[in-house]
């Protein structure tokens, strides 16, 4: 093993890590290929998912698919290892975070892995069963040791509590995009975010202003429409250091990230000349108007009628947790144009322009209004109910000029949402692991620093182990989108993994604070609100584990 004492790592020990690690990993994908075929003969209807056994057997479905996700991160951290060490960059930081997250991550598979708090994910749970031997009973035995987690986080406190971003196994231009907007993260976001919070103030319009400048809202928008042609990688590496700064900043850019792809996916050649070079300036800022009262994640349910009315259409109806929609100029609005359905196949995408609102007439369009819904965390764009009566869209903004296909135009969204979400996840975590752990390096208690107490430093040894997993998945999934390749899975995995870590880093950098953190006054307060959302938004963790196990039980390519 890398590290098991006091000792310093080796080359050769070093090396042995990397046969070690990868000798796991077939260990672990036989028992997630058993467990897959036993639950798939419990939930197959000739040949295909039965709904009402995988809804009976959902805890099980669940488990398999926090498993499987597991599994491909131990894959893709292997695959980063192996990368950078071809690079010559794998130190002893690396091998350390690599040993750490396979000993942790092996050991909670045979063992349970925590699904939420008082819920753990059991081998028992999908009947199947698991003795480590070899390389992972090694790794399980000495890999999340205390010597190990204590190093780590010496090393660490040289490297300012960021953990290896320079070997995160990006090339070199993604790696000058991240720290160009670390720097304007650092100067423009961090020494405001805690006062826009607690004041519970829009983001200013100047921030908009200049992340407009700086290319963000048409960063994936193609070249020929105005944006930079950019691949979803910066888009992760972008949503990541700015929801570093302040989640809410970081999340601006989902919503041109969203209406883009929409556009892009499901848009008239018209539209799409129309529309995108305008969300790529920032010259219209756009919001997605999907969810409503009552419906939550189950979109095909939704009841917000459009009826034809000569050329245009009339929308009425209510929807509900619609993100920044007082003053963006343009909804993306799903309704029901089809009285006759009642699930998905009726439902259309529009293009809904609106009037930009102020604080005295947040909504001055006719037919419009809404109200403000308070909220723990994730302030700066603000949250808002929605009722619509007569309100008026061109005929000509019905994407793609054809009703019925606004459910399937949304999915195809679904991908890019939940990648741009795990991005955030991990710069929510990221904030969490370096505030922490400035207060446990700046704090005293009986004559010394609280990082220099084991449980302090394990803390924030096993935060940037995880940011590390997190963002290897993620950066996975951005891969294969940017290479055409179907990513729902991993998009999810990505997301449901990325949620849960970013609450357990801000939920253990506030007990390093203590009493302290429960203080409004402390930015790790808001960091812990903000962190919480993750869970909920673009699906919650329950819905994503259920989409995830689908997936794999469906056997789909």
């Amino acid at each position: 093993m890398p590290h098991d004492g006091a000792d310093m790592p080796n080359s050769a020990l070093m090396s042995d890590l990397l046969d070690l690690t990868a000798a796991a990993l077939p260990e672990v994908e036989t028992v997630l290929a058993d467990a897959t075929s036993k639950l798939r003969a419990k939930v197959d209807a000739k040949g295909k998912v039965s709904g009402a056994a995988l809804e009976q057997h959902q805890f099980a479905a669940h488990a398999l698919s926090w498993l499987a996700t597991y599994v491909e991160a131990l894959r893709q951290m292997r695959g980063w290892a192996g990368r950078i060490e071809g690079e010559g960059k794998f130190g002893e930081m690396e091998a350390l975070i690599l040993q750490i997250g396979f000993g942790e991550y092996l050991a909670q598979i045979a063992g349970g892995i925590p699904m939420s708090q008082g819920e753990a994910a059991r081998l028992a749970d999908l009947d199947a069963s698991w003795t480590p031997e070899g390389a992972a009973a090694t790794l399980i035995a000495g890999g999340n040791s205390p010597a190990a987690r204590a190093r780590l986080v010496t090393l660490m406190r040289d490297n300012h509590g960021r953990a290896t971003f320079g070997t995160s196994g990006l090339d070199e231009d993604l790696e000058m995009i991240r720290d160009q907007f670390r720097r304007y993260a650092e100067e423009r976001v961090v020494p405001n975010a805690h006062d826009w919070h607690l004041k519970d103030e829009l983001i200013p319009m100047e921030i908009i202003e200049e992340l407009a400048g700086l290319g963000v809202f048409g960063l994936t928008i193609p070249e020929d429409f105005g944006g930079l042609g950019l691949s979803k990688a910066s888009m992760v590496v972008v949503s990541e250091e700015l929801s570093r700064g302040y989640i809410g900043v970081g999340s601006l850019g989902t919503r041109s990230e969203i209406a883009a792809e929409l556009i892009l996916c499901g848009g008239t050649p018209e539209q799409k000349a129309h529309w995108l070079p305008k969300l790529a300036s920032g010259e219209i800022l756009p919001t997605a108007v999907f969810t409503e009262p009552n419906t939550g994640s189950d979109l095909g349910s939704l009841r917000t009628r459009a009826v034809k009315v000569g050329d245009d259409w009339e929308v009425t109806g209510n929807k509900t947790w619609i993100t920044h929609a007082a003053r963006t100029h343009v909804m993306t609005l799903l309704a029901r144009t089809d009285p006759n359905t009642t699930d998905y196949r009726g439902l259309s995408m529009f293009l809904a322009e609106k009037t930009p609102g102020t604080d005295e007439a947040p909504f001055p369009t006719p037919g419009m209004s809404g109200g403000e819904i308070e909220v723990l965390g994730y302030r700066g764009m603000k949250e808002y109910e929605l009722g619509f009566d007569g309100f008026k869209v061109k005929g000509e903004n019905l994407l793609g000029g054809v009703e019925g296909q606004g459910f399937k135009q949304l999915m195809q969204t679904f991908e890019s949402a939940r990648i741009q979400t795990a991005a955030r996840a991990i710069g929510v975590a990221q904030s969490a692991l370096e505030v922490g752990m400035k207060y446990a390096e700046d704090r005293k208690q009986f004559g010394k620093s609280l990082i220099e107490f084991p449980r302090v430093a394990g803390k924030l040894a096993m935060m940037a182990v995880e940011v590390m997993v997190a963002r290897q998945l993620t950066y996975h999934s951005a891969w294969q989108k940017d290479h055409d390749k179907r990513c729902d899975l991993e998009a999810g995995m990505a997301k449901l993994l990325g949620a849960r870590v970013a609450w357990a880093a801000a939920d253990n950098a506030l007990q390093i604070h203590g009493g302290n953190g429960f203080a409004l006054e402390y930015q790790i307060s808001r960091i812990l609100c903000d962190a919480r959302i993750l869970n909920i938004f673009e699906g919650a963790a329950e819905i994503q584990a259920q989409v995830i196990a689908r997936r794999l039980l469906d056997g789909a390519n």
